[in-house]
């Protein structure tokens, strides 16, 4: 890939972490397990939203990562394809699988409303309005993330394989 193409996408992945993160602290800062679990009296509520936070602040600490990674390679003299690179391939591997494979499965991506224009994401429980809406506008982010960064989910380590075999 071009570096002046790497150093563009590491710039548009770089604003749209900060988007992610921001969203992120606002909602983490707000709410913590006590108050969600009393506004959701539900059965297993607890466990619900104790799988669901501790995924937020999962990929809250992997994007702030990620953030200040490429922010490192954007601001070096010298643009380094190669380290950039290797902060988009974390990116995806890390944010973006972060968020579309929560450890807790509070939440999923249910790819046959993909293309309806409907919402993707299916709570395994349906959750108060402010956990549902922070997972909806932060999947929108990581979406564009994901597409944005296809190339990294296979096809970088391939090549990298077959530059290190010449």
């Amino acid at each position: 890939m071009p570096s002046t193409n790497v150093k563009a996408i590491s710039e548009s992945t770089r604003e749209k972490l900060k988007l992610a993160v921001g969203h992120l602290e606002t909602f983490l800062n707000q709410y913590a397990l006590p108050q969600l679990t009393s506004e959701d009296q539900g059965s297993d509520s607890e466990l619900f939203y104790k799988g669901l936070l501790a995924d937020l602040r999962h990929m809250l600490v992997f994007s702030e990562v990620a953030y200040e990674k490429l922010g490192v390679a954007l601001r070096r003299p010298n643009f380094d394809t190669d380290f950039a690179e290797r902060g988009l391939y974390d990116v995806y591997h890390q944010c973006v699988n972060a968020f579309f494979y929560p450890k807790n499965e509070c939440y999923s991506e249910d790819g046959r409303y993909a293309y309806t224009g409907q919402d993707a994401i299916r709570f395994r429980k349906k959750p108060i309005r402010a956990a549902r809406d922070i997972v909806l506008t932060i999947s929108k982010i990581f979406e564009e993330l994901r597409d944005d960064l296809s190339y990294y989910e296979s096809d970088y380590m391939t090549q990298r394989r077959m530059q290190g075999q010449k």
